[in-house]
């Protein structure tokens, strides 16, 4: 682990931008904020498309290291500074195994397949640029909460996070799929209520809603003439 890291993370204000603020807090890193936000046309800089050729946020620099998704984010910061006091990523190598399907898991059935589709098609949300289609925002609520039964029967023994007692970044990546399926009115099941409560309580978690939060509101870009 770099003793002294050089962290900067680029971006605020979506349900993705909070999980690597939210690691970055539980691992108690120290990091700088540029508060920019999508859609802004603030991704369409030459600064930082030089950055970020794909001009999305979150993006974290780390010295001359950067690495874009918040997902391959969170398991970065996860592997490169997780500590004996502080960890959010598991050691043996079943756990760890675990640790991977439900990471993968979350972001390819909960996330994109689901939830972004809602997003891209909804009439408030990205439809009017990608195609308003209420059909296809119904078929992928449907299908998210069938894919939420794997989060049901595993919370339905009692434990307190994902991986059992220990908390990691799995639960950032599921906790955001969460409170965006409650934002939609998608539903949740039963067992994630209590479970959500617990994860709001956390002290990294309420620092990273504040650190998520943008300076000003975010609007989109007015469109070229």
């Amino acid at each position: 682990m770099n003793a002294t890291p050089n962290l900067t993370l680029w971006g605020v204000g979506t349900s993705r931008t909070i999980r690597p603020h939210w690691a970055m807090h539980e691992l108690g890193l120290a990091y700088e904020t540029k508060p920019i936000g999508p859609r802004t046309g603030e991704t369409k800089t030459a600064e930082y498309t030089k950055l970020n050729p794909r001009q999305k946020i979150p993006l974290l620099q780390d010295g001359d290291f950067c690495i874009g998704e918040s997902a391959a984010i969170v398991a970065y910061l996860s592997r490169m500074y997780s500590t004996t006091e502080r960890s959010l990523i598991p050691e043996t190598t079943r756990d760890y195994a675990a640790w991977l399907e439900w990471c993968f898991f979350i972001v390819a059935e909960l996330d994109s397949t689901s939830l972004y589709v809602m997003r891209r098609h909804r009439a408030d949300a990205l439809g009017p640029i990608y195609g308003i289609a209420p059909e296809v925002v119904a078929q992928a609520g449907e299908y998210f909460r069938q894919q939420l039964r794997h989060v049901e029967v595993a919370l339905a023994d009692g434990r307190q996070f994902l991986m059992g007692a220990r908390f990691t970044s799995a639960d950032i990546l599921l906790t955001t799929c969460l409170d965006w399926a409650i934002a939609y009115g998608v539903g949740i099941c039963e067992n994630a209520h209590p479970y959500l409560e617990r994860i709001r309580k956390r002290e990294a978690f309420q620092r990273a809603v504040a650190a998520n939060a943008p300076l000003a509101p975010i609007t989109p870009a007015p469109a070229k003439a």
